[in-house]
Parts: C-alpha cells; sequence; structure tokens
C-alpha cells in the first residue's frame, strides 16, 4: 500500500503519485475554500506518524462506521452497508492503514465503493486497492473533479445498483452529479437513505439543509431541490444517515424530508 500519494489537508482528497501539486482545484472552488494560511499538503504515510488512527464503532441499526481520530480535513465517517455479494463502503475516509484493513476484512471486506460526491473522494484508490481492486461507483456529472480515476466506475443517468438492495440515485444536490444510497433492508427492513450532506442531517435531528456550499452558506437551487424531493418520493425509508458519527434521522425519515424542503422554500420567499 502506496502511503506517499498527495493529499490536500484541507478537503482530505489524495492525487495521483508524484510532485506535490501546485493546487486543489476541489478546494479552490466556491463550494470549498483554501485557508487563510494557504494550500497544504500531507499523506497518508504523514498522518500515521503523526498518530492519527482510525475507530470502528457501531452506527444506529447495525451499520458500522469509520472514521479518522483525531478529526482530519472535514471528518466524515463512512458506513459499511452490508448485503448480498458483500459490503459496500459508503462515502470513504482519507486513512488507511493495516490495522484498519485488517479490522474491515474481519468484517467481511469491501466489495464495492460508492461516494456521494467530490469532498469525499479522499484515498478511495486506495481502498479500492486495499480490497482488491474492486470498483468505485461515481456519478459521471462528477468525472472532472477525479483526481485518480483507477477503478472508478463512472455511472449515468438517475439510478444504479452497485451491489444486490444497494441503489444509487443521482440526487443532484452540493455537485451535478450529488448521490444518495437507497438500501431497502436497512433500519430493521424500514428501509434507510444514506446521504453524506447531499441532504445534510443538521443539529436538529428532526431535519435536514440543502445547501451549494456549506462552508460558504450558498444554499441550493430550488429547482434542483424540488426534483431531489421528487426523487425520492417512491423509495421507502424510516431513516437517513448523514455524513458525520450520530448524524442519523431516526424519526419519519422520509417526512422530513419534504417538511425539510418546505421549511426551505419558505424561508427563501417561495411556495414548495
Amino acid at each position: 500500500m502506496d502511503l506517499t500519494h498527495p493529499m490536500c489537508r484541507t478537503c482530505g482528497v489524495q492525487y495521483e503519485a508524484g510532485p506535490t501539486p501546485a493546487r486543489c482545484p476541489i478546494c479552490e472552488d466556491d463550494r470549498q475554500y483554501v485557508p487563510p494560511a494557504g494550500q497544504q499538503w500531507t499523506s497518508i504515510g504523514e498522518l500515521v506518524d503523526a498518530g492519527f488512527r482510525n475507530r470502528l464503532a457501531p452506527e444506529a441499526h447495525g451499520l458500522i462506521g469509520i472514521g479518522t481520530e483525531p478529526r482530519f480535513a472535514i471528518g466524515q465517517r463512512a458506513l459499511l452497508v452490508p448485503g448480498a455479494g458483500g459490503n459496500l463502503l459508503w462515502d470513504c475516509i482519507s486513512l488507511l492503514d493495516d490495522e484498519t484493513v485488517s479490522a474491515v476484512r474481519d468484517r467481511g471486506g469491501v466489495a464495492a465503493i460508492a461516494i456521494s460526491h467530490p469532498h469525499y473522494y479522499s484515498s478511495m484508490i486506495t481502498w479500492s486497492e486495499a480490497f482488491g481492486g474492486v470498483p468505485v461507483y461515481i456519478h459521471e456529472r462528477d468525472r472532472q473533479w477525479v483526481q485518480r480515476s483507477g477503478n472508478v466506475r463512472f455511472w449515468s443517468g438517475d439510478g444504479i445498483e452497485a451491489l444486490p438492495g444497494r441503489t444509487l440515485y443521482r440526487a443532484g444536490v452540493h455537485f451535478a452529479g450529488g448521490t444518495i444510497l437507497h438500501w431497502p433492508a436497512g433500519a430493521d427492513g424500514r428501509g434507510a437513505l444514506l446521504t453524506g450532506d447531499i441532504f445534510q442531517v443538521v443539529e436538529d435531528r428532526r431535519w435536514l439543509s440543502f445547501m451549494y456550499s456549506y462552508p460558504n452558506y450558498i444554499p441550493e437551487h430550488p429547482d434542483t431541490i424540488r426534483r431531489a424531493v421528487d426523487l425520492v418520493d417512491p423509495l421507502d425509508f424510516a431513516v437517513i444517515y448523514g455524513a458525520w458519527w450520530d448524524k442519523v434521522l431516526t424519526e419519519d425519515a422520509k417526512g422530513a424530508v419534504v417538511r425539510s424542503a418546505r421549511r426551505y422554500f419558505h424561508h427563501i420567499g417561495l411556495q414548495f
């Protein structure tokens, strides 16, 4: 496992091996940011040497979360979603070491990876290679943001079944290819959505938000939100898993999507 690939310290996305890039296009985009001190770089090897480690722990309704401590970059945690054909790794994190690989293998390994949007591409190719070159599903409308493309399976349209019983949908919020995962077997058979921050579970766990940029507080376009809400209307789900530890909406999740969209529209002066 190559631990030397350059990695942006701000978004945590890994780049191809070689000279350190001059810039991170993902952070220069207005959905992210370059810190006032300027662009900074690291690598998996440097993180390990600095004492960063991953924690695997249960999330609501039996999913296993994987997150880095202390917090690094954006700070999201990944999720292992079980089912026929093996585990799907939903979203990704930057750090991967031998201990994490062993712990994930003890839980069945990884058969495929799916990423919600570019801020969570992190070390997706290193993760893929560590588990035998499994496919990494990314919507083709976010192709321009991919910095390492090995094993990436670009998909198109509005939906694709990545593994049996785990279907990706292009909600298009936050990024044009912004993706969510529907897992009908989740939440004890009541169904679950895994949304990263395409649908953002907020501090008040009864609600969601829909943003073009979270750090820069740029709202998402109303037409984009309408389309995303219509997209999930036929799906059954009782729980929504957000991007961070414990950001899980467990009460009337499907109703919360509509209520949250209605509240959003009200505060920008539109009818939903």
